[in-house]
């Protein structure tokens, strides 16, 4: 899974911009931070400030540029749960999972709030806002 988007609250589709990265693999969906001037992996307690809009097969080079989208606070995204979400309702904030791709169950300092949940199971789709 990723962080896809699912839709902002005018329409509008965000623009892609080009910025350097961090020697990550990056994947479609992946959420991003600037660290030290290049793009990194968000996760845990980071809320992401870009989502990669490109696919590698290896990390990149310090530096190497690649497209993302920047996160708005009217975008809601689709993603998945990395782990069974039983105790978690509408509204709760988690953190984000490691991989930078799904969310957790974890409640403590969390930055994605779900509005949507398809299932409660690892795996299964929720929508988020940052």
């Amino acid at each position: 899974m990723a962080f896809k988007i699912h839709m902002t609250d005018d329409n509008r589709v965000p623009g892609i911009e080009y910025l350097p990265a961090a020697a990550i693999t990056p994947k479609i969906g992946m959420a991003l931070i600037q660290s030290g001037g290049n793009l990194t992996t968000a996760s845990g307690t980071t809320a992401p400030t870009y989502i990669s809009m490109c696919v590698k097969d290896s990390a990149c080079a310090a530096g190497d540029i690649i497209p993302v989208i920047r996160v708005n606070k009217d975008m809601m995204f689709e993603t998945a749960f990395s782990a069974a979400a039983t105790a978690l309702k509408l509204g709760d904030k988690v953190t984000i999972n490691t991989d930078g791709l799904t969310v957790t169950a974890t409640k403590t300092n969390g930055v994605a709030e779900i509005v949507y949940m398809e299932g409660m199971a690892a795996g299964d789709m929720c929508l988020v806002r940052f």
